[in-house]
């Protein structure tokens, strides 16, 4: 009898143990929730902000463990816009992402760490991991923000998140000098992912 009660907890331990197993995502793509915004300093007198039209992704996540999260984030490189035809043809160029040759960017985290909770209550973490942007690797990390999740009005469940960075443009290949003032450029991710059925 013992051997049967305690077979019966290890089976329904083994089930719990599943139903908390973090859930995949597609990122949103068709219906357009995920953006990837930047912003740069140009030659010191203002700023361009620009966005990436085509992106894609996918991730897991379960909200009791966010530290097992991953994410995988692919950006087509040639939809980038910034409101203006000729300069979007030449920051696609040699001169800089190099489009030609390297048409995605790619994210992929090796590591998540929560720190806390902003004025809002949210859930925040570190999300460290491998940014490519024209062939070349760096490690970056990402203040991550979950902003959460449930149902929506078509019958699927959604996960939402936004997250900050800033990474320099020489640490990713040559690109034309503008002056270290148009160096660094700031980066704002957000997206919501459609749970898996």
């Amino acid at each position: 009898m013992l051997k049967k009660t305690l077979a019966a907890l290890a089976i329904g331990s083994a089930l719990l143990s599943a139903n908390v197993m973090a859930a995949d995502y597609t990122v949103d793509k068709e219906g357009q929730h995920a953006f990837v915004d930047f912003k740069i300093s140009h030659l010191g007198y203002s700023y361009i902000t620009g966005t990436f039209k085509d992106i894609d992704g996918k991730f897991s996540f379960d909200a009791a463990k966010p530290e097992d999260s991953k994410i995988e984030f692919n950006v087509n490189t040639a939809s980038v816009f910034t409101n203006n035809a000729e300069r979007d043809k030449h920051i696609s160029s040699k001169d800089f992402l190099k489009v030609a040759d390297f048409p995605k960017a790619t994210f992929v985290s090796t590591g998540v760490k929560t720190t806390g909770k902003n004025a809002d209550g949210k859930v925040t973490a570190d999300v460290a991991g491998n940014l490519t942007i024209a062939g070349v690797t760096k490690p970056v990390v990402v203040k991550a923000t979950f902003l959460g999740e449930g149902k929506d009005p078509w019958g699927g469940y959604r996960a939402g998140f936004e997250g900050t960075t800033s990474i320099k443009r020489s640490d990713f290949g040559k690109m034309m000098d503008l002056g270290p003032q148009s160096d660094a450029v700031d980066l704002y991710v957000t997206f919501e992912g459609v749970k898996a059925k």
